[in-house]
């Protein structure tokens, strides 16, 4: 029997999210979790989250979407979970049937210990929606250019460095100019958002810009990277999620074997490709809106699509499930 829950994303629109401690005698007991409940007979998963959200924490939900869905088995159970991200809401959150709550900063969700099936829903809530691909460069400092332009024209936080055209060597020396580039860009921003928090405003936002590397899993450990995002021949190659060193580890999936692999191997994201048809790729099949919709509720990771993707397409992607969208063109300019 599977048990269907809806959860919650609780934000508070300073860039803080909602935890519970979960009760020490229950299943997980001890664990911190997005808070939620059992979606009853009969029940629409965003009904229950309104009605298990009043009773448990006493917030009434004014505002919500789809976040991220997440099939799981444990070894005594299984859960299929409905996650919603709250970004607004009536009355004040509390632990209304006496457990243990608190704010966090969303950069310091990964202190805290979650059951297992919480996971996807962390890396969803830490990973941004849109995902820049660079294309072929032929210099460093074209490079460099194009992913500021692309930042500061789209408000990108996610930057996926692939250069297949370069050495080892290369690679490296580029992975640490960027690297460096973009944390100055984030020190900037996380000086601004101090001044506007002084001020009593509301942040921009406290998540950093990401860099994530494609390339072997010994240069990214060589370049201490936090992210690692693995061609489909490197994930079927991969033996351990142990092998990468950073924090966050993805893949290039466009099969359902890849995808189960992806899972097993505990990846945090996957790329989906291609939805749609490519002119780079004229030869490959495209999956298409609905198999992708399919694939998305069978995977228990945050996917985001790839392939013939538009700015435009980020609704409909938020619509079938997906985290997001990567992409060159939608976002290069």
């Amino acid at each position: 029997m599977i048990i269907h829950v809806a959860a919650a994303v609780i934000e508070d629109g300073l860039g803080n999210i909602f935890l519970a401690k979960r009760p020490d005698d229950k299943h997980q007991g001890g664990l911190w979790e997005f808070p939620g409940g059992k979606v009853e007979s009969g029940e629409s998963p965003a009904a229950a989250l309104i009605r298990e959200l009043d009773e448990e924490v006493g917030i009434q939900v004014t505002e919500s979407q789809p976040l991220i869905q997440v099939p799981y088995h444990y070894a005594d159970k299984s859960v299929f979970l409905d996650v919603f991200r709250v970004t607004a809401f009536a009355g004040t959150a509390w632990g209304k049937e006496g457990q243990e709550v608190c704010w966090v900063p969303a950069n310091e969700l990964d202190s805290y210990a979650f059951p297992a099936a919480n996971k996807p829903i962390l890396n969803a809530v830490l990973l941004p929606d849109k995902a820049l691909i660079t294309p072929v460069c032929e210099s460093l400092s074209e490079c460099l250019g194009g992913i500021k332009a692309a930042i500061d024209k789209h408000d990108l936080q996610w930057v996926m460095l692939r250069q297949k055209q370069l050495t080892d060597d290369d690679y490296y020396r580029w992975a640490v100019a960027i690297k460096a580039a973009i944390q100055a860009s984030t020190n900037a921003t996380i000086e601004k958002e101090s001044i506007i928090k002084a001020a009593g405003h509301k942040a921009l936002d406290n998540k950093s810009a990401l860099l994530t590397l494609n390339c072997s899993v010994e240069l990214a450990n060589r370049l201490n990277a936090d992210g690692l995002h693995l061609t489909s021949a490197r994930l079927m190659a991969l033996t351990g999620r142990e092998e990468f060193s950073g924090r966050f580890l993805g893949a290039s999936c466009h099969s359902v074997d890849e995808l189960n692999r992806a899972v097993t191997l505990k990846c945090d994201y996957v790329t989906l490709s291609p939805v749609s048809a490519t002119s780079s790729h004229p030869e490959t099949p495209a999956i298409g809106w609905l198999e992708a919709e399919k694939l998305i509720s069978e995977t228990a990771l945050p996917v985001f699509l790839l392939g013939g993707m538009h700015a435009d397409d980020l609704p409909r992607a938020f619509d079938i499930g997906a985290q997001g969208i990567a992409a060159i063109n939608a976002w290069w300019t």
